[in-house]
């Protein structure tokens, strides 16, 4: 990004800390509503929501960044946001503990995020952003998400949606031909 330039994130907050994600990934932000868990699944998974018809997986994220578990109150949602794999759009829900604001973050306000030697989870940084007074872990969404359980989920999902439609109709199909004879 130049320096210049300036782009439009959604801050919201881990424990006590702003992260950031750029709002062009966000594609809806909800309450918390019923999780259905997925057996066998890593912990930071916390299973799949149906919205509108559409399954997504959910994510807690202070899990995934091995930060304490809490209990979820009134201001505890899920972003769901956007991300591709294999050329493939796929929505995902990331529980957060509150959404904070959008902001413009100029490009010479974000520095590169500090080397600990924790390659895997510095790859989850794009950059640190600089607003006003506060600091902004800005986080790279598709390193978060695309790993492996996360596609497995999908899969296994999709599979699974698939084998219960194929029962349903085909239970419906053999319904109707006993109603026949």
């Amino acid at each position: 990004m130049d320096e210049k330039d300036e782009e439009k994130y959604l801050m919201f907050f881990l424990e006590e800390e702003y992260y950031g994600i750029p709002i062009l990934k966000v594609n809806e932000i909800i309450g918390l509503m019923e999780v259905t868990h997925v057996p066998r699944t890593p912990d930071f998974m916390k299973g799949v929501i149906n919205l509108r018809g559409k399954i997504i997986p959910v994510m807690d994220l202070r899990l995934k960044f091995n930060m304490v578990e809490r209990a979820y109150d009134e201001q505890t949602c899920i972003i769901i946001v956007e991300i591709y794999m294999k050329n493939i759009k796929h929505f995902i829900g990331l529980v957060v503990d509150k959404v904070a604001e959008v902001v413009n973050i100029l490009g010479a306000d974000i520095e590169l995020p500090p080397q600990y030697g924790q390659e895997a989870e510095a790859g989850f940084l794009t950059g640190i952003g600089k607003v006003k007074d506060k600091v902004v872990m800005l986080l790279e969404i598709e390193m978060i998400v695309n790993c492996s359980e996360v596609v497995n989920l999908i899969k296994d999902n999709v599979e699974e949606e698939l084998e219960i439609i194929e029962g349903v109709c085909k239970n419906g199909m053999d319904k109707k031909s006993k109603n026949i004879k």
